[in-house]
């Protein structure tokens, strides 16, 4: 499957639009997703992509270690190593696809690159 990486001009910017969820790998949602390299716990963000007069939504797939302290809706974040993997399915006779966006991790702009992931998922969901 292709990834490709994703770059954006330096007047774009990135918000946080929800906090770091779950990734499951189960419908039942019993089974959390590891990343397949290190085993981290995978997490979704929605983050909003904004360019000149344009917003888009996108929901990131981030390892539990590249979370950042003070990760909040409305926070401005920096995705690093950024992904995109277009997919497509036939589910019943009908066809869907979309793209997977996938970062190593997000960094918060004005904060110290050290202590990213340092804390626990929950207390990154309470921040």
């Amino acid at each position: 499957m292709a990834r490709i990486r994703v770059g954006f001009h330096s007047s774009a910017s990135f918000l946080v639009g929800t906090g770091a969820v779950p990734k499951w790998s189960d419908a039942e949602k019993t089974v959390q997703a590891k990343d397949r390299d290190t085993g981290a716990p995978l997490f979704t963000v929605t983050l909003f992509f904004m360019e000149e007069d344009r917003a888009e939504a996108l929901k990131v797939t981030v390892p539990e270690t590249g979370l950042p302290n003070g990760l909040k809706p409305g926070v401005p974040v920096v995705p690093v190593e950024l992904f995109a993997t277009p997919w497509a399915r036939i589910f019943n006779g009908s066809l869907s696809d979309g793209i997977a966006y996938r970062a190593d991790r997000l960094t918060l702009p004005n904060a110290p690159a050290t202590g990213s992931g340092s804390a626990s998922a929950s207390e990154k969901k309470a921040a």
